[in-house]
């Protein structure tokens, strides 16, 4: 036996009845021979770690557009807070840990520069609409290699397409939803109260008093009441539920609302905008390899495909160098 069998075949020893084997897999869209050394889900998240869309991650942004300081989250921490809370969901629960770290470093793969707001203005103009779940997917299995794609298995992809608003097909994949907003509220919370935004006095007393009054205790706390469901149904039971939907709505109302964290939103939007109507107008300032996207798919497709990949710094510079006058001199 090889490596990559000798690990599958601790998977069945060691891993729980409802886990998702590795030799198991419904395998890719196009087959590979496979590896001797690892699972095809370790393979998928050495793939995803090595692309180029996940590189980008790190100047992308998560809440707060253009902070002043380092340590506030970008799209590329966030990832790996998802990554950390999902595999200690999945180790506790023993279910396949390479699965659910692939799905977790790849669930955000598509998302467009300056976060939501650059998503929500891709689906306001494009008319073949744009959600970042989906451009995920695409990244992955469409865009990336020059085209080629990570030719991810059926699971990793199901599980990244899912993570938003609908039920993947694997317990593992089904985390991913949870360890989100676990990653997402916690240190959203984190980085408003670094920001000033509020304090952490004003945060509501009941989810504190349960969950815990720091970053640390709640994700534990949250984590813990997962995996000890015995439904095994990958949810938040009880009163722990009623707590995080708390806190929850008390961040779309006091920070993901707040015009100090939102002020530059309007810009970011006008942005992407603009630069959507540029491409429109102009496909041959595109790279070459959007030509056959243009003539597979269409020149919208091609277009929002070209705009999502680009980092918040990139984007900025782009518009800059289109709408801003640059010095000039009479010789």
């Amino acid at each position: 036996m090889n490596i990559r069998e000798l690990t599958e075949d601790l998977e069945v020893k060691y891993l729980a009845p409802d886990a998702c084997l590795a030799k198991n897999s419904r395998g890719r869209e196009v087959f590979e021979e496979p590896c001797e050394s690892r699972t095809c889900f370790q393979r998928d998240r050495d793939r995803i770690i090595h692309c180029k869309a996940f590189r980008r991650l790190k100047h992308k942004t998560q809440v707060f557009l253009s902070p002043e300081g380092d340590h506030y989250r970008t799209r590329l921490t966030h990832t790996l807070e998802v990554a950390q809370i999902a595999r200690s969901i999945a180790r506790a629960m023993r279910l396949n840990e390479d699965l659910t770290e692939a799905a977790a470093l790849g669930h955000d793969l598509g998302h467009t520069p300056f976060g939501h707001a650059g998503e929500r203005a891709l689906n306001q103009i494009s008319s073949c609409g744009f959600r970042h779940y989906e451009q995920s997917v695409r990244t992955a299995q469409r865009l990336e290699k020059n085209g080629k794609g990570l030719n991810l298995t059926f699971e990793v992809a199901d599980a990244i397409l899912c993570h938003t608003n609908a039920v993947a097909g694997t317990l593992e994949g089904r985390i991913i939803e949870i360890a989100d907003k676990i990653a997402y509220i916690n240190h959203d919370i984190d980085d408003a109260i670094h920001a000033e935004i509020i304090t952490a006095k004003d945060l509501p007393e009941k989810p504190i008093k349960i969950l815990g009054d720091t970053t640390s205790k709640r994700i534990s706390t949250l984590i813990s009441a997962i995996v000890n469901d015995e439904s095994r149904s990958i949810k938040m039971p009880g009163e722990i539920r009623e707590c995080f939907d708390i806190l929850h709505t008390y961040m779309y109302e006091t920070v993901y609302s707040n015009p100090i964290a939102k002020s530059e939103e309007g810009k970011a939007m006008n942005i992407v905008k603009y630069l959507y109507m540029y491409f429109m107008a102009h496909p041959e300032k595109m790279p070459e390899q959007y030509n056959g996207i243009i003539e597979a798919e269409g020149l919208e497709r091609a277009v929002c495909d070209y705009i999502a990949g680009m980092s918040d710094t990139y984007a900025i510079r782009f518009y800059e160098e289109l709408v801003i006058p640059k010095s000039w001199s009479v010789l």
